[in-house]
């Protein structure tokens, strides 16, 4: 007897005496949470000690890194006993999803993942993951141990680590001893580019399905190994906003069940309670939609999750202190506690509702599995171009989208995505099967459904991202429910000797473009082919690449191992002479100079634009590029610039007559110059024959309404949206004999993000045009859809010995527009050579 009142004592103990070795925030950086902000190597301190302390109920892992070598961390934080079997928990719940075979118990606690400062200088959160994790593991909180019993918790303190210490670095270097609430103070003014960003400028709540980015890839690899049943993506926005939190905002994507409807309310309700309490102002059901499948909220939710985005005034110009108007201070202390309180909520809603949770999840991956989602079964790909399905494939991986590989040939009834009719199809052995039976069936839906169907057009975000048009494949959606095999066709490796005469690689797809990026860096000398040509029976389009032996007699072998490093298909040629077309001696043959290639950049760029270049060019192109700031244009090395590019974003040289007439003299000497979006419809005053295209004024009719031009105040958010294009997809007609277009068929799909067009250029090769209502998917204006017409939206136009190269929209849109990569490579590599 005397033994088992002992044993209760010494576990007593022993668990105060661990307890007592867990710091407070405050205790481990010496500071008050909310007196200054806190950097990210101590928050990462402060989480490592935790987990040294409280090893029984806290687990840390560094997942990855950013491109700056900042630790991404994930944090999991559950009662012992949960603890114990974490990893019998975590294969459990995918095996409720089908990701992993076995039969799954709905006795099992459910996952919560809390992801705090997505956006850097949205600076509140990351302070707040340290007070969490504080009150779940310290025992102040009466109830967290019946939480802690019922939930795992995950706890992601910082996924933009590179863009918070931007912000964090800045502010701590700006303000004074004491903060200034004043909001004309340089604290509240943030430089370019800001730190909501990552390294290269990237918004990483965009990111989510793309994973284009390091931070992205890395945390979605830990996200598909946990699948969690509730993700909060927690926010700041402007400083005089009241707090936002779930039920969200229309349009509702249609794939949201209604369990994942009603779970927000039942989650809004709990938070308004405790806001409530405190007479804090809140709004819910505004703004902020589920429809866009790529952010913080709205990726889980196409995941099973109850996905959620909560939104606290403050962002970076609020710093420590701001006055938010009528002599109200925000303070940074009152953005913690905000975010605080949502976060502790969450967590008690969760665990009151942890069995349904389980039940409604396992529902959700059962119907996802029994095909049940969505009208279409069956998404096939042809696989008539490797190099552009490679890449859609590695898309279907990071998401753990399951495919297979027609093992037959066989006719079949499908929605074709390039003509918008349902035709009969006839699959060919090895085209790629994407079953809408299985786990990701939700998600696969969103990516792939032609039309997204709107329920308010007033949307925060893109409104169309078929892949089919992204990636530029042959699709069908068809209902039809297809089997293939599950083993990837063997293709034959050939390794091609070193003595050719040359060597051929048929132009077609973004690996193309980066050989032949390589190639040029690496000194080798390639040529391209202006016209088709035949050679032993095969046909080789325009576009097509030449490499010789002559004068790359020491290269062949590099180029070979190269060219199998990128999967790009390379023959051999035996002789200069052709079957049909131009033999290697003709002038059609265009041997490729090394291009020396700058970008502007700085505060007149648009900072996720100019992102977007500089990482297409290191991460995806390897190739250098100069990074100009475009206010220092007149220090500039001119005659180092062969390739000028000019992101959107609005630039006083375009108006200024001497630095103008500088940049249109560098054009004239031979320069190539790339403006997209805004850029380009400057262009007007570097050349006046490029002209944006006008909607035309209609004659008012006298016999119509008098009282038309009489609105309703309260109808000015609708009348808006007559003139609105938050992103939708136009299909574009190529002049594919056009160096630009090498590579592509005589149609293009464009996301287009704003109204801009230009008139057909008399004196421009118009490479891209819109004829008449050429749009395929997404959502445009009524009055917007008349003017986006009969016009150019790409063009070349000739200037000296120089070029012109504009796109009316971005080509390589958030990175994950992959078939406007090859037309970006080819405006630096092939145009004007």
């Amino acid at each position: 007897m005397k033994y088992k009142l002992i044993i209760p004592v010494l576990i007593c103990f022993c668990s105060l005496t661990i307890t007592a070795q867990l710091k407070s925030p405050e205790q481990f950086l010496g500071y008050k949470l909310g007196e200054r902000f806190t950097p990210h190597y101590k928050i990462v301190q402060y989480f490592q000690q935790a987990a040294a302390a409280m090893p029984q109920m806290m687990k840390l892992e560094t997942y990855g890194e950013t491109n700056e070598g900042r630790p991404l961390l994930l944090a999991t934080v559950s009662a012992p006993e949960n603890i114990g079997r974490l990893e019998d928990i975590r294969t459990n719940n995918l095996k409720l999803t089908g990701l992993q075979t076995g039969t799954a118990t709905t006795t099992t606690p459910a996952i919560v993942w809390l992801s705090y400062n997505v956006h850097g200088n949205e600076a509140s959160s990351s302070e707040v993951s340290m007070k969490t994790l504080y009150e779940l593991l310290s025992g102040t909180n009466s109830q967290a141990k019946e939480w802690l019993g019922n939930l795992v918790v995950l706890i992601d303190p910082c996924l933009n680590p590179d863009g918070r210490d931007r912000y964090v670095n800045w502010f701590n270097q700006t303000a004074g001893k004491n903060f200034n609430a004043n909001v004309s103070a340089r604290e509240h003014s943030e430089p370019w580019p800001g730190g909501r960003t990552n390294h290269y400028n990237f918004d990483l709540n965009r990111d989510w399905a793309w994973q284009t980015q390091v931070e992205s890839t890395q945390r979605l690899i830990k996200y598909q190994q946990w699948m969690p049943q509730i993700h909060v993506d927690f926010h700041e926005q402007g400083y005089q906003s009241p707090y936002y939190f779930a039920p969200a905002a229309e349009p509702l994507h249609e794939a949201i069940t209604p369990w994942q409807r009603d779970f927000q309310n039942t989650i809004g309700k709990n938070h308004a309670k405790y806001f409530d309490e405190n007479g804090w102002l809140y709004f819910t059901k505004e703004f902020f939609d589920l429809f866009y499948p790529s952010y913080g909220d709205s990726y889980p939710i196409f995941n099973g999750s109850i996905g959620m985005t909560y939104e606290q005034a403050g962002h970076g110009m609020a710093g420590l202190a701001i006055v938010a108007g009528e002599a109200d201070t925000l303070k940074l202390t009152d953005r913690i506690l905000h975010h605080f309180t949502t976060s502790i909520s969450t967590l008690e809603i969760a665990s009151k509702n942890s069995g349904q949770l389980i039940k409604e999840f396992k529902k959700y991956f059962d119907d996802n599995n029994n095909g049940l989602v969505g009208e279409y079964k069956t998404y096939i790909v042809s696989a008539a171009e490797q190099g552009k399905l490679e890449g859609l494939k590695k898309l279907f991986d990071k998401n753990k989208i399951t495919y297979s590989y027609a093992s037959k040939a066989t006719p079949v009834k499908g929605y074709n995505y390039f003509t918008a009719k349902e035709e009969t199809y006839n699959v060919k052995e090895n085209d790629l099967l994407v079953s809408a039976y299985q786990p990701k069936a939700s998600l696969l839906k969103v990516l792939f459904e032609p039309v997204s169907k709107l329920t308010d057009s007033a949307t925060y975000d893109i409104t169309a991202w078929a892949l089919p048009y992204v990636y530029g494949v042959q699709a069908y959606a068809s209902k039809e429910k297809l089997s293939g095999k599950s083993t990837a066709p063997a293709f034959t490796s050939v390794t091609l000797p070193t003595n050719g005469y040359g060597y051929l690689v048929n132009y077609n797809a973004f690996n193309d473009g980066q050989l032949l990026a390589a190639l040029i860096k690496n000194n080798i000398k390639v040529r391209f082919a202006e016209k088709d040509f035949v050679f032993n029976g095969a046909r080789y389009n325009r576009g097509s690449l030449v490499i010789l032996k002559k004068g790359n007699e020491e290269k062949i072998r590099q180029f070979l191992e190269l060219a199998a490093q990128l999967n790009s298909k390379v023959n051999i040629v035996t002789s200069g002479f052709m079957e049909s077309g131009f033999d290697f001696g003709s002038e059609k043959l265009h041997l490729i100079s090394r291009p020396n290639v700058a970008m502007f950049t700085g505060e007149e760029a648009d900072g996720n634009a100019a992102g977007e270049i500089w990482h297409f060019f290191e991460d995806q192109l390897n190739y250098p590029i100069t990074l100009i700031n475009s206010t220092d244009m007149r220090t500039a090395n001119w005659k180092n610039i062969d390739v000028l590019i000019i992101p959107n974003g609005y630039y006083k040289l375009m108006s200024d007559k001497d630095q103008s007439a500088e940049l249109k003299a560098w054009i004239r000497q031979g320069g190539r110059l790339i403006a997209l979006e805004n850029a380009a419809t400057s262009l007007n005053d570097i050349d006046p024959s490029i002209k944006l295209k006008k909607a035309e004024d209609k004659p008012e009719d006298s016999k119509g309404e008098p009282y038309a031009d009489l609105k309703k105040y309260g109808n000015r958010e609708r009348d808006w949206l007559v003139n609105n294009i938050p992103g939708a997809i136009y299909k574009v007609e190529l002049d594919n004999t056009h160096p630009l277009a090498f590579g592509y068929s005589t149609n293009y799909y464009s996301l287009k993000l704003g109204s801009a067009i230009f008139e057909f250029g008399k004196d421009s090769w118009n490479v891209g045009v819109i004829k008449k209502e050429k749009q395929a998917a997404g959502f445009v204006g009524s009055k917007l859809k008349e003017k986006i017409v009969d016009g150019t939206v790409i063009a070349v136009t000739p200037l000296g010995r120089g070029q012109i190269i504009y796109f009316a929209d971005d080509p390589i849109f958030r990175s994950f527009w992959e078939n406007g990569k090859l037309m970006l490579t080819n405006a630096v590599f092939l145009v004007g050579q």
